[in-house]
């Protein structure tokens, strides 16, 4: 067997309409539908999210977005998601760097926001 790319995440949240709305509304992911009980779906690039109602996602849980620019993403997000670590350097690599910041969503779940600056 070899696996291919990640077709869904699963979410667990104590507040899906808040999630859906943060989800959305604040990092801008396509909206896809609702189905009972208690799901939505919405798009990340080739990757389905799939929010469920329960228990909150809890700290292990993460997602990476990759952004044209986590200057401004950051600062975009600064006022509508609760930040965490501001822009930075992760590493040098030999054809770019790699830069990320993180906030979190209303879940709990840590929201990476990488790019790769040439």
């Amino acid at each position: 067997m070899k696996l291919s790319k990640l077709g869904q995440v699963a979410i667990s949240t104590g507040d899906l309409e808040a999630s859906i709305t943060f989800y959305r509304d604040v990092l801008g992911l396509p909206f896809l539908f609702s189905a009972p009980p208690g799901l939505a779906f919405l798009m990340a690039g080739e990757t389905r999210l799939m929010l469920t109602a329960g228990e909150t996602a809890g700290p292990n849980s993460a997602l990476y977005f990759v952004v044209a620019s986590v200057d401004e993403a950051w600062a975009e997000l600064s006022g509508q998601a609760s930040l965490e670590t501001a822009p930075h350097l992760v590493a040098k690599l030999p054809d770019h760097e790699l830069w990320m910041a993180f906030v979190r969503a209303p879940e709990g779940t840590l929201i990476g926001l990488m790019e790769e600056r040439r």
